[in-house]
Order: structure tokens, then sequence, then C-alpha cells
């Protein structure tokens, strides 16, 4: 296969999710002798065609020619000022290491590894992830539908959350079906959203269509802590250096890397006061609306002070549904992915980079795990999952 001519898949630094900076920055601060590394999982048993490896090779390759500009710089003091200059001087010097990343492909299985400094491995996982589903849907010969179409679609979508009352972001940069198909969402989005539409976890796409980047934490924050601190500190310790490094910004608490019946344990008065709510990524949604209520509610926190990002799987059916359920509950808003960035007519590709293994300063290589709310979302070595449900006593089945 031709791969010399692969065009620049992702075309700026900042097309990438905005917790990834915000972690990055809080690495940089915190953990910055720490290392990590990442592996692919296909968890669509997708099968990629002969020579894809190459073709992901040369993209990935590619990467090393990303800089920040001076514009994108400028957007990000003044969008963030939470991120402190000595970062964004950082960020500036700072280009993708494709030596990090090895691809190799037998037959039709892929496996991609990362590793290398935290700090820097951190922003791989996302265009990683994009660069996978785009070339996959090229090499495929896979047609998706007109931008007209999925214009109209998206147009639809958010004209039917408008009659919800709800707000909605946009998270749908790692799998979504294109760059092209990412543009076409986000324009529809900020053209016909206004009131409902708040944000993109796109940085790049914030910028150009001017809307807010938005984001917080994602589950290799708490997944580090546990290497380090052990799987009973992990939440505690990660929402404590979380408040040291933004001091009330960026306030939305990611449950379920640990279950969210572990993380409540450690979300005290404290962190309930001082975050301004949680976000919510596997399990029943209903039920984390009421287990959320009846925390705050214990806490004497009036829940409708407090909000829940939603952001597992989400359609337009199931919005509808948590949306009518939480109303006049809790505060609520919504962060919607795949539906908006790959309902192209094609079935969207069902893959994950997770961190596998984390290296603290002063400590060994540690396997890490994410327990989600959904055991079919568990990622690690069974060796390991298995010790973390035995000392976090959660249930196996």
């Amino acid at each position: 296969m031709e791969t010399t001519n692969t065009p620049q898949v992702i075309p700026s630094i900042l097309d990438n999710d905005f917790y990834k900076f915000t972690m990055q920055h809080a690495v940089v601060k915190q953990f910055p002798y720490a290392k990590a590394s990442y592996i692919f999982i296909n968890r669509g048993q997708h099968k990629y065609p002969p020579g894809f490896a190459e073709a992901l090779r040369a993209a990935v390759d590619e990467m090393a020619k990303l800089k920040l500009t001076k514009q994108e710089k400028l957007f990000l003091q003044v969008t963030c000022p939470y991120l402190d200059p000595t970062y964004l001087d950082f960020l500036q010097g700072y280009h993708f290491d494709p030596s990090e990343v090895e691809i190799t492909q037998e037959g039709e299985d892929l496996e991609v590894a990362i590793k290398g400094y935290w700090y820097r491995t951190i922003l791989w996982e996302v265009p990683l992830m994009s660069m996978i589903c785009e070339l996959y849907y090229k090499l495929t010969g896979s047609e998706r539908e007109s931008d007209d179409i999925i214009r109209a679609k998206t147009k639809e979508k958010i004209e039917n959350y408008k009659k919800l009352g709800i707000t909605i972001a946009e998270f749908g940069t790692r799998r979504r079906h294109s760059y092209a198909v990412h543009q076409v969402v986000v324009e529809t989005l900020q053209q016909y959203g206004g009131g409902t539409f708040i944000g993109t976890s796109n940085v790049h796409l914030a910028m150009k269509y001017c809307t807010k980047p938005i984001g917080t934490h994602a589950h290799e924050w708490f997944m580090f802590h546990a290497a380090k601190y052990g799987f009973k500190m992990a939440n505690s310790m990660g929402l404590e250096h979380w408040v040291d490094t933004y001091r009330g910004d960026l306030g939305i608490a990611l449950t379920d890397t640990y279950t969210s019946k572990v993380f409540f344990e450690s979300f005290d008065k404290k962190f309930a006061k001082l975050f301004d709510g949680v976000r919510h990524d596997s399990g029943d949604p209903i039920e984390f609306a009421n287990q959320t209520i009846a925390h705050y509610k214990m806490m004497n926190i009036d829940p409708l002070s407090k909000t829940i990002i939603f952001s597992d799987g989400l359609n337009p059916e199931k919005v509808e549904r948590i949306a009518t359920y939480c109303k006049n509950r809790i505060g609520m808003s919504f962060g919607i992915g795949t539906d908006f960035t790959n309902d192209a007519g094609l079935p969207a590709l069902n893959i994950v980079i997770k961190m596998s293994q984390a290296f603290p300063e002063g400590g060994p290589w540690t396997d890490v795990v994410k327990l989600s709310d959904e055991p079919k979302k568990h990622t690690g070595t069974p060796e390991m999952i298995d010790l973390a449900q035995r000392l976090l006593d959660i249930p196996t089945t």
C-alpha cells in the first residue's frame, strides 16, 4: 500500500480533548518525573485492512510537525486563565515524539502502545484514536453520508435538545468519523444551538468556531494516583491534587475510575462543596442520579446547586429520559460524543486507549486498572483487577 502521500490527519496540536491539556498542566506541576504507558484496546474486534499499520505510522510521524501557534497560545491565555504562563510556554515548545508510539499489525489485528514521560505521552491518546478511526474508514473504502445530511441530522438533534431546556457540549473527538465530519458538526451546533450548545471538548474547534473548550480530568488521573498512593487513597489524593492545581476552577469530578460507590466514600463535605459537580461515564444514569442526589442531601447540600455532566453513550432518546427524570432534582448538562461526530451512515468503531502502567517517581512500574460502573468496561490485568476489587470491597459480579 502506498503511504508516502499520507495527508496530515490531525491539523493542529490543539485538535485534542481539553482535559488532556488540563491534566498535562497538572502533571507538569505535580509529577514531572512520572512515566506512563498506554495500550490500544479493540473492544469491537474490528478487522484492519492490509497496510493499516504503515498508514497509521506515517500519520503518527506527521504529528512531529505540529507546533502551538502564537494565535493558539493567545486563545489559551485569554480563554483559560487558570493555565500558568509557564505551562503555555512549555506547550509552545512541545512537539509530539513519534518514537513514543509503537505500532504493529499481524493479519487484521492492530496493536498500538505508547510509553514515556507522562507529561509528554498524555497528549497521544485522543489524536491516535481519531487517526485510527479516520484511516479505517478511508482504507476500507467506506463511504459516509454527505455533509448536507450530517448537517441536517445535527440541526435536528440540537433543536430537539433545545425543546428539553438543557445544555449540551460536544465530546466526540476520539471516535469521530473524520476531522471533516467533526467540523460540520461543530459548525452546525454553533449555528443552530444558541442557548443550548455551550461548547466542545475539542480545543482547536472551540477556537475555530468561537465557543468554549470544555473538560476537566479523565480516568488516567486517578489510575496514576492508585499506582503512587494505593487504591484506597487514589480518589482522595487525585481530588486533592486537582484542587491544589486549579483552586476552584475546572470543578467537575469524574466518579467511576473505581466505581462510583467507592468514589462517593472519598467525596466528603470538603470535596462536595469545592467541586461544582460530578461526571457520569458508565452504569445506569438514573441510578447514578439517585446516588448523587442522596449523597449531596446527606451532606446538607442542595442538589440543585450542583451539576451532573452525563457523558456515557448518549443519544436523543437517552438524553430525554435522563433530563425528564432529573428536572427539578439536580442540575444537569450533557456531553455528547459519537452520536454527533460519527453518525455518518457507518458503524462507529468501539475502541479505547487506556493507561496500562504508571511509573511514579521513586517507585516501580505498576499495572493500573479502571473499574467502571459497567463491568464490561473494566481495563487492566485480571490479577490487578482482582486485587483492586478485594481491597476496595467491590463485588466481582
